[in-house]
């Protein structure tokens, strides 16, 4: 009788050897899912394109290098990688790929000594995600850091009362910058950018102009207060407030990121090294000016006529697009003219029985001192902290509500008043 069907009951374990399977029977496509193991190569020491089921030793130890992720991808690809000499941390690996990476379009990089990671394709929507890992840091596939340039300028100082005498001009809020080599106050050089990191707040606070003070009251102007950028992972950035001019014939201006003007016969007082300026010398019958984020306050002149001393110029930076001048130091009061504004936010000076020009606010200005009589100083501006950083990293995550513009390829934060960004 023919049999046309034979039945397999069951085959013993080791029964079906090599020899019983036909060469080519079995390709890789049919085989299950990570069954073909890991093809680990040479060690790598340069920038290279992965290829699937291949394992990849990299070896940092001279220079950070980039792997590009296959252009083409299929589900269950699979992808590994481990530090070779334990350098991950101080040379990275960057990975970058056409497709996705953990749901976004942004490069991940491994930055944990000894690390070693497998990657997996797993759809178009997450692209390449981590599905093992030994050594890793907070997660396998970090995000990537990246530049972000600031401007920081302190509240400015409150300008003079002038009773008895004649008081000094408040001195601009410290003003520190690291954008496109444009300098910082004081005459200090353009500082460097913040490398800053996914999920990390940065807090930034923006400080207040100085407070006029009141001869009625018996009480003295005040110096503007710092203004700040922090972090867990980065130095803070402080600018010191500007220093208060001098109330009256018998102190001083009182140092600060810019230095107050001094009042009758007394000497400015000097600003913060890479931050600004010293104020002016008072003389009889005109105060001086507050210092500037460029330049000194000028000395009062006794005259005749008597006339105040001008405030110093701010720096302008264009780290917002378009040139803006910030940081000028107060104009000191004259019996017979006061000084003018520093450009920058500075506030004017006033003549005899005047009142003086308030700093303007978010410009770190300092505030101008007032005449003999008029019974109180003025108020120096408020500060403001900027953020710059490409548009491809910016996260979106603030608090605080800045102002949020683009200029070309990347997005600028304007603080006026305090809050945080959350990378």
């Amino acid at each position: 009788m023919a049999i046309d069907k034979v039945q397999t009951l069951g085959i013993l374990d080791n029964a079906v050897t090599t020899s019983k399977i036909v060469n080519g029977a079995i390709t890789s496509a049919k085989l299950a899912a990570g069954a073909g193991g890991t093809s680990w190569q040479s060690v790598q020491t340069s920038s290279f394109t992965a290829v699937a089921s291949n394992g990849y030793p990299c070896n940092t130890t001279s220079a950070a290098f980039t792997v590009t992720l296959p252009s083409s991808a299929s589900v269950g690809d699979a992808i590994a990688i481990v530090d070779y000499a334990g350098s991950f941390n101080t040379n990275n690996i960057t990975l970058t790929s056409s497709a996705k990476i953990e749901g976004g379009t942004l490069d991940k990089v491994l930055s944990t000594n000894r690390e070693g990671v497998t990657i997996t394709f797993v759809d178009t929507t997450q692209g390449w995600v981590a599905t093992s890992g030994v050594n890793e840091g907070s997660q396998s596939l970090e995000p990537l850091p990246y530049l972000t340039d600031f401007l920081v300028i302190a509240g400015g100082g409150a300008g003079g009362r002038s009773n008895p005498g004649w008081g000094g001009a408040g001195g601009a809020g410290g003003y520190r910058n690291s954008f496109n080599s444009e300098t910082s106050g004081g005459g200090g050089s353009s500082e460097s950018s913040l490398t800053f990191n996914s999920g990390i707040t940065y807090t930034v606070t923006v400080g207040a102009g100085g407070t006029k003070g009141v001869v009625s009251a018996g009480s003295a102007g005040t110096n503007g207060a710092n203004s700040s950028i922090s972090g867990s992972d980065i130095t803070d950035i402080i600018s010191i407030g500007g220093g208060r001019g001098s109330d009256n014939q018998s102190s001083g201006g009182v140092s600060g990121g810019s230095g107050g003007g001094g009042g009758q016969s007394q000497s400015g007082a000097s600003g913060t090294s890479n931050q600004g300026f010293a104020g002016g010398n008072g003389d009889s019958g005109a105060g001086g000016g507050g210092g500037g984020a460029s330049e000194v306050g000028s000395n009062g002149v006794a005259g005749p006529p008597r006339v105040g001393g001008d405030g110093g110029d701010g720096l302008a930076s264009a780290i917002t697009g378009s040139s803006v001048t910030r940081g000028g130091g107060g104009g000191g009061v004259g019996n017979a003219t006061g000084g003018s504004a520093g450009a920058g936010g500075g506030g004017v000076g006033a003549s005899n029985t005047g009142a003086g020009g308030d700093g303007t606010a978010n410009t770190g200005g300092g505030g101008g001192s007032s005449g003999e009589t008029y019974g109180s100083g003025s108020n120096g501006g408020s500060g403001v902290v900027i953020l710059r950083m490409p548009t491809a990293n910016y996260s979106g995550t603030t608090s605080g509500s800045p102002t949020v513009s683009q200029s070309g390829t990347d997005t600028i934060l304007v603080y006026n008043s305090s809050g945080s960004y959350t990378g």
